[in-house]
């Protein structure tokens, strides 16, 4: 009878320290999902936590020329987080995550719809590049589309 509880105990340790265990597309949607939570809570300090000092934010836009590219930073990008009026609800909702791992690197693609105070704003797709440094993933690049429809994913 010892015997079965001890093996049963061994067994219930391995398969709880499994279950636990992240992996590292686990990590890299973490730092996604943690991104958007802070912007729908407008939590700089958590959105900041998520990008390495040197990251680069751009975003396409469809214009009569047809795309162009505009950039911005991150701190801009958490200032305009951070001086959105409190009753300003901004959400934007991931519809599928499609993430690739090479070691340190990684790279996620993850269509989106934003809603601002519950209503459809836009939607497209995100593009992110993470690097995996010693304190975790961090994103170092991110550019999205935009548009008002279709937003089939």
């Amino acid at each position: 009878m010892r015997i079965k509880l001890i093996l049963a105990f061994v067994f219930a340790s391995f398969f709880s320290n499994i279950c636990l265990a992240q992996t590292a597309e686990q990590e890299v949607k973490h730092v996604i999902e943690s991104l958007f939570d802070g912007m729908r809570t407008k939590n700089t300090d958590q959105i900041a936590a998520v990008f390495s000092g040197d990251a680069i934010m751009q975003t396409i836009a469809m214009s009569a020329d047809g795309p162009q590219v505009n950039s911005g930073s991150v701190p801009d990008f958490l200032n305009r987080i951070g001086t959105t009026p409190a009753d300003t609800q901004l959400d934007e909702r991931i519809l599928d995550y499609q993430i690739k791992i090479d070691g340190p690197m990684a790279t996620a693609w993850t269509p989106y719809e934003f809603y601002v105070n519950g209503d459809f704003s836009h939607c497209g797709v995100n593009s992110f590049q993470l690097v995996k440094f010693a304190e975790g993933w961090k994103i170092v690049y991110i550019i999205d589309t935009r548009r008002k429809e279709p937003c089939n994913p």
